[in-house]
């Protein structure tokens, strides 16, 4: 299916057929997706958590108890869910991790060329540290588009979704002890098959005019 036509067709699923399961051949077509995102000077500021059976789906969903308790069931009912999470930090050996395996995958003809890149990416993580002063703020919006790569890939594979900020992440990055290894929860992504039940499926797509929002300049 052409992108355009994925991108008129997917939509935020609201209920979900619990008794659908993802085929475990389709889920790692998916992450493989979600592992190749894109991201400003390749800096990769991500880990995604992946919960697969009822367990897993439970320690979730706690973070969606009490005031978030519309989303419960959206985690609950699906297949299976993933936990966008981000750096804390941009840590140092974050930085080598992804400079040694630009060198493993052969992506420098040379040692100028390595440190060039290493120099160019260490620019943009001190000027949004120090500079800018937003560097947590820069390196969400790298797991945004990992985010994007991530609903376009499901609906591209015939699976529904549902992104939801609507959770405590606190609660949640305590549960998965998030924190601890440097990261905390962004966005949390229900991922399987739709409901009869899901209204929103039977609802027209809305969006503003294409002259509304594009000038042409």
């Amino acid at each position: 299916m052409q992108m355009t036509a994925l991108a008129k067709s997917r939509y935020t699923t609201k209920a979900f057929d619990a008794s659908r399961k993802i085929p475990q051949e389709t889920i790692n077509e998916l992450l493989d997706q979600l592992r190749h995102s894109p991201s400003s000077v390749n800096s990769q500021p991500w880990h995604f958590v992946v919960a697969s059976d009822e367990q897993g789906k439970a320690r979730v969903a706690k973070s969606a108890e009490g005031a978030f308790a519309y989303n419960e069931a959206k985690m609950l009912n699906a297949s299976h869910l993933i936990v966008l999470c981000t750096l804390t930090e941009m840590p140092e050996s974050h930085l080598q991790a992804l400079l040694a395996q630009e060198a493993l995958d052969g992506r420098f003809a040379s040692d100028e060329a390595k440190a060039g890149q290493d120099k160019t990416r260490r620019g943009y993580v001190t000027m949004h540290k120090y500079d800018q002063k937003d560097l947590q703020h820069w390196m969400e919006k790298q797991t945004y588009l990992a985010l994007g790569t991530l609903l376009l890939g499901a609906a591209s594979l015939g699976l529904d979704a549902t992104p939801m900020e609507g959770f405590d992440f606190k609660k949640l990055d305590e549960e998965l002890g998030l924190r601890d290894k440097g990261f905390t929860s962004l966005v949390v992504v229900s991922l399987g098959y739709r409901s009869d039940s899901d209204f929103n499926a039977k609802l027209p797509k809305s969006r503003l005019p294409a002259e509304a929002m594009f000038t042409f300049i």
